[in-house]
């Protein structure tokens, strides 16, 4: 009888504090950058644009408590990271550039989860469409 006590508590406790964690989401949309990714020599030559979004789910409670940008995730520092992926290197394909931002972005221990989206919306396809996006979900390892 107590270990089936016991066990009840462990589940109890454990889906508590599993329901208490905070899913807030940071999000910094439509950022635009000209860069030279694609399979295509033009594509590599001229560049394109890529337009990228981003959603963070973290817990904003001590930040929204202390009004102090330290508290928080800064989204200029994420502009930044972001922009360093998409302007400094060279990739073939905008699911590798989004695995790179996600990379990035889970350094900060604070981001539990990223979103990230990345598209580019002139991408050579030999019609007519709006482009190409590629949406990726990475959460921290556990």
């Amino acid at each position: 009888m107590a270990i089936l006590i016991y066990f009840a508590f462990l589940i109890t406790f454990s889906d508590r504090s599993t329901r208490h964690m905070a899913r807030d989401k940071l999000r910094i949309s439509g950022m635009i950058f000209h860069a030279y990714h694609g399979l295509e020599k033009h594509e590599m030559e001229n560049g394109q644009r890529f337009e990228v979004d981003i959603e963070m789910i973290y817990d904003a409670s001590v930040a929204a408590a202390s009004d102090k940008i330290r508290d928080t995730i800064d989204v200029r520092e994420i502009y930044e990271q972001v922009k360093q992926v998409v302007m400094k290197s060279r990739f073939y394909l905008i699911e590798t550039i989004s695995q790179r931002i996600a990379e990035a972005i889970l350094n900060d221990i604070r981001v539990e989860e990223v979103n990230v989206r990345v598209r580019k919306p002139f991408a050579p396809l030999g019609g007519l469409a709006d482009g190409t996006e590629v949406e990726i979900v990475r959460k921290r390892p556990s």
